[in-house]
């Protein structure tokens, strides 16, 4: 098994700082869309793992957003938290307001420098933009001591603009300077290059943080990142899961184990705790409403099973045949039978510490009630089952509208019919609609209770764990007037699920209705 150099041997390689951007630019993938109270557990999750930068929000985008890195900043001790703001001074402003009550706080502000940014949609000259990245790392250097400055589009910017517009910020006052891939256009040798010129070239570039921020629209994001790192930089932002605009970023667990795991090619190491990761990514997973593919590498539910009976036969003579890292080093464990109707509330609490969460009383005992619910339903339960049922709550909890009651005649004579109930707001609406089969019914049942123009883009279902009494997990993805959401729910009936998940992604657009960031402030580098 290749194994990753013991700490002891840290001395000898470099720290690289992982910054987070899952509620910053992973919020921007469409659908996804994630409440305060989700982005303060998310907070408390990340800081648990020793991330070291948090990029909680981009104040100025909403009022929404401005709230959860004030909160953020207010909870989080260990972590930085960081704000995005373009180079506007009142964008600026409403940055280090938000970030003030933060022990360790950064701004972080932008500038487009490509030649198709400068002339479509700044319409400015390089001497502009190099005037207007001084004026705007002044100002945040005025306002806070940690500023990070990124040149938005920087691999399709000439090299040597790319070096003044780099030097620019370190005398304004950066002492980050990220060099983002922001279409994912680049690949790593070539993304290499640019940091070692950049080091090379740039007066005072060897004093400050280079950083990456890589997009995945090649596939490349995470090999990008990791040659950006051999080329000099020193800090990498991603996103958990990968989340983000279009293919999304460079995905946090797949850079940080990729460093743990071949230490001896790449001679660096960050101070994630890596058994967070499964944790954290069931959370975004269940907040977004955005599935794990099952064979997403580290967190996928695929990831450390096998198959195959020579993979098998090696598995069982020695782990390291077939896996070059532990599930359990990144919190993942090994399914088992030993939960059942007759459990106690003790051992379910330690179930749910060994699957990664620590819940609240509150959140305990409601999660407890599920679990007993779900027991008296099936014979065995799960580790899956557990987790589905979790994740459910979490993504449900801060829910305006939710499911109360449902019944559905289906059959073969038609038409299908479903009586459904809801809360809103704490107000109950009832109503009873057909439907061509069970599912159309219950979804224009839940039309006529809460009227809307979304259209229905995605409806899928598979089972949680096996068996006829396998727990259904449905996701759902609504559209309206471009927005997108996405919502997801897990039951032993299957139109039950079907309903939850419809009203999640209902939630959620609704929640990003509310959301008054104007496509054009909107970056993801």
């Amino acid at each position: 098994m290749t194994t990753a150099p013991n700490d002891t041997a840290r001395d000898s390689r470099d720290r690289v700082i992982v910054f987070d951007t899952t509620m910053r630019d992973g919020e921007q993938s469409p659908g996804a869309s994630m409440s305060l109270d989700e982005k303060l557990e998310l907070a408390k999750i990340l800081e648990d793992m020793r991330v070291d930068v948090i990029e909680a929000g981009f104040p100025i985008a909403s009022n929404g957003d401005f709230e959860a890195v004030r909160e953020i900043s207010k909870i989080v001790t260990e972590s930085t938290i960081c704000g995005l703001a373009r180079a506007g001074m009142v964008d600026i402003e409403r940055c280090a307001e938000a970030i003030r009550p933060a022990k360790r706080g950064r701004i972080h502000t932008f500038l487009s420098t490509s030649p198709s940014h400068r002339d479509h949609i700044l319409k400015a000259s390089q001497e502009d933009i190099l005037e207007m990245i001084t004026k705007s790392v002044t100002h945040a250097r005025n306002l806070c001591d940690d500023i990070e400055w990124s040149a938005q589009d920087a691999t399709r910017t000439e090299q040597d603009f790319l070096r003044r517009c780099v030097e620019a910020a370190i005398k304004a006052g950066a002492k980050t300077v990220n060099i983002p891939d922001t279409v994912g256009y680049s690949y790593p040798s070539e993304y290499a290059d640019i940091f070692r010129d950049i080091i090379e070239n740039v007066p005072g570039a060897d004093e400050i943080i280079l950083s990456t921020h890589c997009h995945n629209d090649l596939g490349l994001a995470v090999a990008n990142s990791l040659a950006g790192v051999q080329g000099g930089a020193r800090q990498i932002e991603v996103a958990v899961n990968g989340i983000g605009e279009r293919a999304g970023n460079a995905a946090l667990e797949e850079v940080v184990m990729a460093l743990k795991v071949r230490g001896d090619a790449l001679p660096y190491y960050t101070g994630v705790e890596t058994q967070h990761i499964t944790r954290a990514s069931r959370y975004v997973s269940a907040i977004t409403g955005f599935p794990v593919q099952f064979n997403k590498a580290i967190v996928g539910k695929n990831a450390f099973a096998h198959e195959s009976g020579i993979h098998q036969d090696g598995m069982l003579k020695d782990r390291g045949t077939y896996e070059i890292m532990s599930p359990e080093t990144v919190g993942q464990g090994a399914s088992n039978l030993v939960m059942g109707k007759h459990a106690g509330r003790a051992g379910f609490r330690e179930k749910l510490k060994e699957l990664g969460y620590e819940l609240g009383q509150n959140a305990l005992n409601e999660a407890f009630q599920r679990f007993k619910d779900l027991a008296d339903k099936k014979k065995h339960v799960f580790d899956d089952d557990i987790v589905a049922l979790v994740d459910d709550a979490l993504a449900s909890g801060a829910d305006r509208i939710q499911v109360k009651h449902l019944r559905v005649i289906a059959g073969t004579d038609g038409p299908q019919e479903a009586t459904l109930t809801v809360s809103v707001d704490g107000d109950e609406r009832s109503a009873t609609a057909t439907g061509d089969g069970p599912v159309d019914a219950v979804f224009n049942a839940i039309h006529e209770v809460v009227p809307h123009t979304a259209m229905l883009r995605l409806f899928q279902v598979h089972a949680v764990t096996e068996g006829t009494d396998a727990q259904a997990q449905v996701s759902v993805r609504l559209e309206e007037d471009g927005r997108i959401a996405t919502g997801q729910a897990a039951d032993t009936d299957t139109l039950t699920a079907s309903a939850k998940a419809y009203v999640n992604a209902l939630n959620n657009l609704f929640a990003r209705k509310e959301k008054t960031a104007p496509e054009a402030i909107a970056s993801g580098f």
